[in-house]
């Protein structure tokens, strides 16, 4: 698969993007590299890149702008590269639909298997079985294939892609508790800190979107100390 992955790599540090891109071509990936919003439009506006590396200091406009801008019209894998470590550029940036987040200095070894997890969720989700690209509860529509969400009334409702991942393993689940972490490794496939809340941040967001009354949530219900549990009205 790595020979068929083209990675974009987003970084105005030429120590740190000449490493990576070193790493990953080295591995049998096609890299090109970026060093502003500029260069990432030009490289991302010729359709075929599988995977960003988007650094979050960035000359001009930062990450979690270009990132935003991503999110408009794309749902292209995005790992989050930077020196930051605070939770909240970690938990925006996911709010804001990075699939996942690394701070410098990081094992190369490790964000290779990140990226190669991330691809393998991709690649799948585009090769969803006929008869389960469509979840459907409660009036909703999920497709699988194209990653997006029918309102009963027929509307179309965006998701970032995190949101998709959590709400596609509730659906493909349902009935189930899932806890936090069960879901981390959907939407993620990485470690967190048991104080994270990245999961409750996601829920709080699908659920101001799909619930009639998100306060009194009737799909997706809290189980306090465990995780959280989709009641499917199809059920």
């Amino acid at each position: 698969m790595a020979e068929k992955n083209h990675i974009l790599v987003v970084e105005d540090d030429a120590t740190s993007r000449v490493t990576l891109s070193g790493y990953f071509e080295k591995e049998g990936y096609r890299v090109t590299e970026a060093v502003d919003g500029e260069q990432m439009r030009a490289a991302f506006s010729k359709g075929d890149v599988d995977l960003i590396m988007l650094d979050i200091r960035l000359p001009g406009e930062d990450g979690l702008t270009l990132l935003r801008e991503l999110r408009q019209h794309s749902t292209v894998g995005v790992i989050m590269v930077t020196g930051k470590s605070d939770d909240i550029d970690r938990i925006v940036a996911l709010e804001m639909g990075a699939d996942d987040y690394v701070t410098k200095p990081f094992n190369p070894r490790e964000l290779l298997v990140r990226a190669k997890n991330l691809l393998v969720r991709i690649a799948a989700a585009r090769t969803v079985k006929e008869d389960e690209r469509v979840k459907k509860f409660s009036g909703w529509s999920l497709n699988m294939n194209t990653r997006s969400l029918e309102s009963p009334a027929g509307e179309d409702v965006r998701l970032t892609r995190g949101e998709f991942e959590l709400l596609s393993a509730l659906a493909c689940n349902p009935n189930r508790v899932m806890s936090r972490d069960n879901l981390l490794d959907y939407t993620s496939n990485r470690d967190w800190a048991p104080n994270d809340r990245t999961v409750d941040v996601l829920i709080g967001r699908i659920r101001r979107k799909i619930e009639a009354d998100p306060q009194a949530p009737s799909m997706i219900i809290t189980v306090h100390g465990v995780g959280y549990v989709f009641a499917d009205g199809n059920n």
